[in-house]
């Protein structure tokens, strides 16, 4: 069993190392103490370039990797400045250096979190959604949707001055739309439908 669970890991390690081998990060190639943990380390870049935004408990768990295992590559990562984070609220979320603005941090931030990500996408859709629209179609409380809404217009990505409108659009549909594969299968439904909205290079 434990060989099983080893394989697994060592898979999905790969599987995002070849993502990340392509990122240069100081001191890893020359000083690599074996080739499991150069893995881990290509991995965590490679993931985070998949999944920006993400925190630590979900990069650890993605990776199948321990706790201290985590927080020893991410702290090298960290001092080698080729990964930067972010605190938003109870999570520290993790970005790939220098790759993203402070509003798109925060706007992915937020788009990682289920009942905003839900909000934004549904006001993207239907822009003269109420707040009674959204919990309906979240199946949340008014209540949530109304703490949300003040988060996100706190957070310059929600505008509540005539109904909601979604602040900077073309940026929350862009990330959306480019990292749409890391989210949930809402956001890859909108997706498909928005993907001609805007034009954008990855």
């Amino acid at each position: 069993m434990s060989d099983r669970v080893d394989e697994e890991k060592r898979a999905t390690l790969r599987r995002f190392a070849a993502l990340g081998a392509a990122t240069p990060f100081v001191g890893s190639r020359s000083d690599r103490e074996d080739d499991t943990r150069s893995d881990a380390r290509d991995a965590i870049v490679g993931y985070l370039g998949a999944t920006p935004g993400a925190h630590f408990s979900k990069l650890r768990d993605d990776l199948k990797l321990g706790t201290g295992e985590t927080q020893h590559h991410l702290k090298r990562l960290l001092a080698d400045g080729v990964v930067e984070s972010r605190r938003d609220g109870d999570y520290r979320r993790l970005f790939p250096a220098g790759r993203f603005s402070e509003f798109e941090q925060v706007a992915l931030g937020y788009l990682r979190r289920r009942t905003p990500r839900g909000m934004l996408i549904e006001l993207l859709r239907n822009p003269t959604a109420t707040g009674s629209d959204l919990a309906a179609t979240l199946d949340v409380s008014r209540a949530t949707v109304s703490n949300y809404a003040k988060e996100l217009e706190a957070a310059d990505l929600l505008s509540r001055e005539d109904g909601y409108a979604v602040e900077s659009p073309e940026t929350v549909i862009t990330l959306l739309l480019r990292y749409a594969d890391s989210f949930d299968e809402d956001a890859a439904a909108f997706a498909s439908e928005a993907d001609s909205l805007i034009r954008f290079d990855p």
